[in-house]
């Protein structure tokens, strides 16, 4: 089931003038090819003497020259290999796929697969890419000078950049140019956290006339009042595998090994990081579905990639050493950890940072400052509760996906992110002195100070500006957004209530 996945589904294809090839992927784990018998399509063997794999750069080896003593070929996760045979082109169709080879880690191997050779599509340009740089200024011309030819259009600020290319391998395929966000200063804010403490200046790249100015009026009276309290009180990040069985008694025998086996398993997860850490695994059954939600803590990255291989790792050794009922399928995700969605379970369970942020808003500041009382403020959070309940939004606050979506743009997290990031459950109440307590809870906060686009140019500068760069600081990072969220919910709910949110957008948000 798992060795399917080596073979790059699609890839089969004829060569212009003689011969077959097609690719296959490192997708399991970290090894060495140090053989290549041959390779079967339908009836037809191909010996090890007519084929050749491309290493890439232009080298090719032999599949003869291929073994452990000294030719092996490294072969990490993510590496394709291509694979050409020296055998009579195949009619279109399908065709039954037979390799044999071996690595050092998982010796002999067969897979057996079926794809198909397609006709030639109807020509259609394709944007131009470098196999050898694609990040050099060659590479990146030429795609510009195709979007100008393409679209009829000359471009002068998408060409426009002030960093070298090549730090983007692994952010951005096909760089042709930058968009360019407004980045505009909000604050310092207070904030009173256990690893965020002092005045932050906070950098928010928007396009939203009146957002900077509104979060920047909700952290002056935090600031008023002493700051905002922020604790991060969950730590995680998910995989969601699922194993699938002729039966729900199967589904249910298999769920209850893995609980008893969570210690032989949790090695086997945390042999590919030296950062992930294995916490628990909770198992939902349904029908003749066992779906495993892999629970790990990933330091400074926000660690979609790292525990994805870290649980296809862990469930390589289940598939090995399970011996109860046949597993039918499995999948490494089951769209049960909700990657780049909205959901019910991780506001439960916690996706990311789970994070609160609180403060008490003195009567005085709240009515000379925001033109509304304490009583005003609460009593319209309650009617607001009844409308997101309503509506069923993951919600019941005013806009914390317009704070977390500015600062996320500003310093390279993965923007997507916001649709899970944006859940928030908004508290208020007067308290016994006449002021108002105000607290937001976010439950799914998925935020990184290391990898993805945190490295790169304008984005590591803005985590400068917060100080919010080097290991260790994440949490610091996540309480900075959360006190930023309260501040824009303080300040959009005061404004609605006194009804200057309309006037506020006609003075500063339109466009003339």
């Amino acid at each position: 089931m798992l060795l399917k996945l080596l073979y790059t589904r699609g890839s089969l294809h004829n060569l212009p003038h003689s011969g077959v090839a097609f690719s296959i992927k490192n997708r399991l784990d970290n090894v060495n090819l140090t053989g290549f018998k041959q390779v079967q399509i339908g009836e037809v063997v191909i010996p090890a003497e007519k084929i050749h794999v491309d290493l890439g750069n232009g080298e090719r080896r032999a599949a003869t020259d291929i073994n452990a003593d000294g030719r092996a070929i490294e072969l990490p996760v993510g590496r394709s290999l291509e694979v050409f045979l020296d055998t009579p082109r195949l009619a279109e169709g399908m065709h039954p796929v037979q390799i044999w080879f071996s690595t050092d880690a998982f010796g002999d191997l067969h897979v057996e697969v079926e794809d198909a050779i397609v006709g030639l599509a109807s020509f259609k340009p394709h944007i131009p890419r470098s196999q050898e740089d694609d990040y050099s200024e060659a590479a990146i011309a030429a795609r510009q000078r195709f979007a100008e030819e393409f679209s009829g259009k000359q471009f002068q600020h998408l060409k426009r950049y002030s960093f070298d290319p090549h730090v983007l391998k692994g952010n951005c395929e096909h760089f042709t140019g930058v968009a360019q966000i407004p980045v505009g200063l909000a604050g310092p804010l207070l904030v009173n956290g256990e690893h965020a403490q002092g005045e932050f200046l906070i950098p928010m790249a928007t396009t939203e006339g009146t957002l900077v100015a509104s979060y920047n009026r909700g952290m002056q009276v935090l600031n008023l009042c002493g700051g905002v309290k922020c604790t991060v009180i969950g730590d995680a990040m998910q995989r969601a595998p699922v194993f699938v069985f002729s039966d729900a008694r199967g589904a249910r025998d298999f769920g209850k090994w893995v609980e008893e086996s969570i210690e032989q398993i949790r090695p086997q997860a945390e042999s590919t990081s030296s950062v992930a850490k294995l916490q628990y695994i909770d198992t939902y059954l349904s029908n003749k579905f066992a779906y495993l939600r892999f629970n790990f803590s990933t330091g400074d990255a926000a660690g979609q990639n790292m525990v994805g291989r870290a649980t296809f790792a862990a469930c390589s050794w289940i598939l090995e050493n399970y011996r109860g009922a046949k597993v039918e399928h499995f999948y490494l995700e089951s769209n049960f950890a909700t990657d780049k969605k909205a959901s019910q379970i991780n506001v439960m369970r916690t996706r990311g940072k789970r994070v609160v942020a609180e403060a008490v808003v003195k009567r005085d500041v709240l009515q000379q400052r925001m033109r509304v009382t304490p009583e005003q403020l609460a009593y319209h959070g309650q009617v607001s509760n009844v409308g997101a309940f309503l509506s069923g939004a993951n919600n019941n606050g005013a806009h914390s996906a317009n704070g977390i979506t500015a600062m996320f743009i500003a310093t390279g997290q993965d923007v997507a992110n916001v649709s899970e990031s944006s859940a928030g459950v908004l508290y208020s109440e007067v308290t016994a002195e006449g002021d108002l307590y105000i607290s937001i809870t976010i439950p799914s906060l998925i935020v990184a100070t290391h990898g993805g686009g945190t490295g790169l140019a304008t984005q590591n500068e803005c985590l400068e500006m917060l100080g919010c760069v080097g290991r260790g600081t994440v949490r610091k990072f996540a309480e900075i957004v959360a006190g930023v969220v309260l501040a824009g919910e303080l300040s959009l709910g005061a404004a609605i209530s006194s009804s200057d949110w309309v006037s506020s957008h006609e003075q500063y948000g339109r466009n003339r």
